[in-house]
């Protein structure tokens, strides 16, 4: 099993024995709202999903990720984890801030080390690559505040989930897989509900490593995506039904989707290793949206960071070839496209909008059924 990203898995979480003391006295500080994409970002910092940083960035470590998608010290990360803030908040530097993020009680604690300017331009050239505002991470960072508080944070309390069952901190992932006997662990990151073509890039790539872990992204997405009971739904009948228990792991990892291709997909490797992957799947177009990257971009980019620590595992194009009777791939099939059913997204919707059962060449019968009895899957 790998080390955690910078060599510690950082843990920010207050004891269980201390939570009350801390929690009171956090309510006697300054407070700052978060929003829930906010608060989550907070929690995958303290749990160490986000090692081996242990708060918001700094001034320095901001620009650092922006120019060279790596903190002072050469370690690599590839998208900045700031918290902007809102105008007239009466935050300082120096201060200790309680977060919100409900009425229950403050969420955590942030050391406000710095405060510093948020640039825009530069913020969205360099890591998405555009400022056009069609693209969600764009738009995202023009309605985010002027400026940006660094520093370190202390949990005080997990928030609640309606997904609890498939909650795992990457030290009970690590504590899991050690049991398991999982020396090599492929990880597999999904926004999407699981066709053919999803299964058969798993299988594939645990046909080398021991254990699957499937690592659902919860939380805010864009318009049209499956939303999480039907992404959890969908796998966990696939599991059931395709997978042998002891060869796999599903979790949900809680995070807002930035669409920043390349760069996310680095991010994406980082978090996996830190579940205590070896392995991580980087699929064709993986992180992106519209025709904002290069379909391989994501690919290409793990060349610039053979330091990563993770081993990413390129899968293409592929597709259902009636002729060879399953799922393959440009390297596999002679066969034409006229033989060949793809895995479009789109023609998928479209059926399950209209209330059709997908083809078994493109979903797995018990997967739409799934689907078909949720009725509306896709987020508005």
């Amino acid at each position: 099993m790998p080390l955690p990203h910078g060599g510690r898995l950082i843990d920010r979480t207050i004891p269980d024995d201390a939570a009350g003391e801390a929690g009171a006295e956090a309510r006697g500080l300054k407070s700052l709202r978060l929003d829930t994409e906010q608060a989550r970002e907070v929690e995958n910092i303290a749990q160490g999903i986000y090692s081996p940083i242990e708060g918001f960035l700094r001034a320095e470590e901001y620009a650092s990720v922006l120019e060279h998608a790596r903190l002072p010290g050469d370690t690599p990360w590839a998208l900045p984890i700031v918290l902007d803030l809102p105008p007239d908040s009466g935050i300082e530097e120096g201060d200790r801030v309680a977060l919100w993020e409900t009425d229950e009680g403050p969420l955590a604690v942030m050391e406000v080390e710095e405060i510093y300017p948020l640039d825009r331009d530069r913020h969205d050239q360099l890591i998405y690559g555009t400022r056009d505002a069609s693209h969600p991470g764009v738009a995202k960072t023009g309605g985010m505040g002027d400026l940006l508080a660094g520093g370190p944070v202390t949990l005080l309390r997990l928030s609640s989930s309606p997904f609890e069952r498939y909650r795992l901190s990457p030290r009970e992932t690590r504590v899991l897989f050690s049991e398991l006997g999982w020396r090599q662990v492929v990880g597999f990151q999904t926004r999407n509900v699981p066709h053919l073509g999803h299964e058969y890039v798993q299988k594939t790539a645990l046909t080398f490593a021991d254990g699957l872990f499937i690592n659902p992204v919860i939380g805010k997405k864009k318009k049209g995506d499956f939303t999480d009971e039907a992404i959890l739904a969908t796998y966990q009948t696939l599991i059931d039904n395709y997978y042998l228990k002891e060869r796999s792991v599903m979790a949900i990892l809680q995070y807002e989707m930035r669409y920043a291709g390349p760069r996310e997909a680095i991010h994406h490797a980082i978090m996996r290793k830190n579940f205590g992957c070896t392995h991580f799947i980087v699929g064709r177009d993986h992180a992106g949206v519209g025709d904002f990257y290069d379909p391989f971009a994501a690919q290409e980019i793990f060349q610039d960071f053979p330091d990563l620590g993770i081993v990413p595992v390129f899968f293409n194009t592929f597709s259902y070839c009636l002729r060879c009777g399953g799922v393959v791939n440009e390297k596999t099939c002679p066969h034409g496209k006229e033989d060949q059913v793809g895995f479009s997204g789109t023609r998928m919707r479209e059926l399950i909008v209209e209330g059709k059962v997908p083809p078994p060449e493109m979903l797995r019968p018990e997967v739409a059924e799934v689907l078909l009895e949720i009725g509306d899957p896709f987020v508005e």
